[in-house]
């Protein structure tokens, strides 16, 4: 399971655009964008997501699923729980150190 959040900051570590990941995937740069543009856990094609989320692992990324432990030791992203990101949509918001008010 791999959630549009994560897809996001996955395309992100690597420095890579929708264009590329689609290339790496085998899958269409619409489809890597309908993936992205989804509310929360990514739905699909199985097919589609198989391609996608061994496109990510063979480019280096461990997804991290919610409550697991990532066992490879590397740099990584994770929410923390109870998180709400709609609170951080403004960076305005964000006071200097990456807290909240």
């Amino acid at each position: 399971m791999i959630t549009a959040p994560q897809l996001r900051a996955a395309r992100s570590l690597l420095g890579i655009d929708q264009r590329r990941l689609a290339e790496l995937s085998g899958l269409s740069v619409p489809t890597i964008q309908r993936m992205e543009a989804s509310g929360s856990i990514i739905r699909g094609n199985v097919d589609s997501l198989m391609k996608l989320i061994a496109a990510l692992e063979a480019a280096g990324i461990e997804l991290i699923g919610e409550g697991a432990v990532s066992q490879g030791g590397g740099r990584g992203v994770r929410l923390k729980s109870g998180f709400d990101p709609a609170r951080a949509s403004d960076a305005g918001d964000v006071e200097p150190g990456g807290s909240l008010p």
